[in-house]
């Protein structure tokens, strides 16, 4: 029995990626109603974001900075989201 190649889509890495540069990608101001920038170039697709909700990322943090956040126990990641969304001014 052979292996049939020509019934594989594309590579999967690339469709996934492919599919996150898609939600990922800003809407620039200016955008036309044709789908179109109002200099004529493709309009990018928007995130779709809902207040409130957390998202589970993997984020490398020097271990004096994480030993700092866990010092007073439970709750440290939300205290690592306090300090950043200060830092950001939100």
């Amino acid at each position: 029995m052979a292996f049939d190649r020509s019934r594989r889509g594309s590579d999967p890495r690339q469709a996934a990626e492919a599919a996150f540069r898609a939600v990922t990608r800003k809407v620039p101001e200016g955008s036309g109603p044709d789908g179109k920038t109002t200099e004529g170039k493709p309009k990018l697709a928007a995130k779709a974001a809902v207040p409130g909700v957390r998202e589970t990322v993997s984020l490398r943090l020097d271990r004096d900075v994480l030993e700092h956040f866990q010092e007073e126990g439970p709750g440290w990641q939300e205290r690592i989201n306090a300090a950043l969304r200060k830092a950001a001014g939100l």
